[in-house]
């Protein structure tokens, strides 16, 4: 009779009946995403739109010259537009394009992406073209070909850059292997190269029109399920025929200070690396990020020996407004030397740094010591408010402040620079974001940038300052 008793019991609990006098409810089924809204013939043949529409103001930010309105001083006005189309004529198989349109307004600055700081314009281009194989619920393997995305991780070497009115992506080949639990993706491709008023091509193609035959590949794995939260390993590799200075769609910094490096030289090197996340929903409220990488390998006819780290703690209270604390630790070698024959600057890839490293987009990771510390709260339902503090040091004088972009330096490289103070200063930054619907998203900000030692010991050094205004409707 023990084991019909058993069987009785272990059905009625998972029925939800009543045993014992307790009555045992089945867990709700975790909510699924809402259809799109441009579907038809069953989800075989989908489309989506997304504008949006974004207003700043700059202010110092490139100068550090308040007595001088340059040409990157101003408001300007961005406008992003990306209609795509998915076909899935069966449940393996799915065939996506989606074409962009990217402008600038107002300001005055270059209407040629990247030039003195500008957006710039990419009329109705193709943003992304791939064919997918792929059933993970039926078989754990699949295959993505053509023109996409590749982000891993926080994207702080890979990301799609979507803070950009233009954005990134590649022309590559991926292979993806998907088990609970497990993650692992192996790809090569080249960057897609934003040209003005042409079609953009990809970089192994001539895309920049100078031939820089940049291939990229890499292999990520991820484990999703651990006790704390997860866990990635990865190495990437970079193959570039030969460099150019003018490609902001990611570039090797290649020194801005090592005299001996060419730009004609090949560089081939690798970047191998772990990322770690804990969960606050599996440590009670704790959180903590860390990424390590080190880079070898040749950049541009030099050595390349660097390395770059980040760590971060932060805790999520159990209260009203769900108060967030967190602070982190940044850091990238930079060159100490720039006659040995040798780069220590590490190299950025092709990251996603505008969540990181102050919205103002004044920094990069390499050559960087950074702290920041993080304050979020959400008052009402879909709206959070944050506001970031982050001071920033060089990590070598010898070397260069580099940009967000990793190829722009803040301040030529010379005896003034190299006897300055580490000190660059510091960023304090307010964002408010608000998901108004399912449909319509906004967020808006305000910064302020404190000069430091470094600024006052090469040059003009005044404040500089940021605000902007987004809305996005997607649909």
């Amino acid at each position: 009779m023990k084991p019909r008793i058993t069987t009785l019991f272990a059905a009625a609990l998972l029925a939800g009946r009543v045993v014992a006098g307790t009555q045992v409810t089945p867990s709700p089924p975790p909510p699924s995403d809402p259809q799109p809204l441009l579907s038809f013939a069953g989800g075989k043949v989908v489309f989506d739109v997304e504008e949006r529409i974004r207003w700043e103001m700059l202010d110092n930010m490139y100068d550090f010259n308040s007595g001088k309105n340059a040409t990157t001083d101003g408001n300007f006005v961005q406008q992003r537009l990306r209609i795509g189309m998915m076909l899935k004529p069966t449940d393996w198989l799915k065939i996506y394009a989606q074409a962009q349109d990217s402008r600038e307004f107002f300001g005055g600055r270059p209407e040629y992406p990247g030039l003195s700081g500008a957006e710039g314009n990419d009329a109705f281009n193709l943003r992304q073209a791939y064919i997918e194989i792929s059933d993970y619920a039926k078989c754990p393997w699949g295959l993505k070909l053509g023109r996409q995305e590749l982000t891993f991780g926080d994207e702080r070497l890979v990301g799609t850059f979507d803070w950009n009115n233009i954005g990134r992506t590649f022309d590559a080949a991926k292979l993806s292997f998907k088990k609970p639990g497990f993650t692992l993706d192996v790809f090569s491709g080249t960057p897609v190269v934003v040209t003005a008023k042409n079609f953009d091509q990809s970089d192994l193609f001539n895309g920049d029109e100078q031939n820089r035959g940049l291939v990229f590949s890499g292999i990520y794995a991820s484990l999703t399920d651990l006790t704390f939260g997860s866990a990635d390993f990865y190495t990437f590799m970079v193959d570039e025929a030969r460099g150019n200075t003018s490609n902001a769609q990611g570039g090797l910094a290649a020194a801005v200070n090592a005299g001996s490096g060419s730009l004609k030289a090949h560089s081939d090197f690798a970047t191998i690396g772990t990322r770690v996340k804990g969960d606050p929903k599996k440590l009670n409220g704790w959180e903590f990020s860390g990424e390590f990488a080190y880079q070898v390998g040749d950049l541009r006819g030099l050595s390349l020996n660097a390395f770059a780290g980040t760590f971060g703690l932060g805790y999520n209270f159990d209260a009203p407004w769900k108060p967030r604390i967190y602070a982190e630790y940044n850091y990238a070698s930079g060159d100490g030397n720039s006659g040995d024959r040798k780069i220590g600057t590490f190299q950025n890839l092709f990251p996603t740094n505008h969540p990181f490293y102050g919205i103002m987009d004044l920094f990069s990771w390499q050559n960087l010591q950074n702290t920041m510390l993080s304050f979020k709260v959400t008052p009402v339902k879909d709206v959070t408010m944050q506001v970031d503090y982050n001071a920033f040091w060089l990590a070598n004088t010898n070397d260069t402040w580099y940009r967000a972009n990793g190829l722009t330096a803040v301040r030529p490289l010379n005896n003034a620079a190299r006897g300055a103070g580490n000190y660059c200063g510091s960023e304090v930054d307010f964002i408010v974001k608000w998901k108004v619907n399912r449909f319509l998203s906004m967020q808006g900000g305000c910064s302020r940038f404190f000069a430091g030692d470094y600024l006052k010991s090469t040059g003009f050094s005044s404040d500089a300052n940021f605000a902007y205004v987004q809305a996005t409707i997607k649909f």
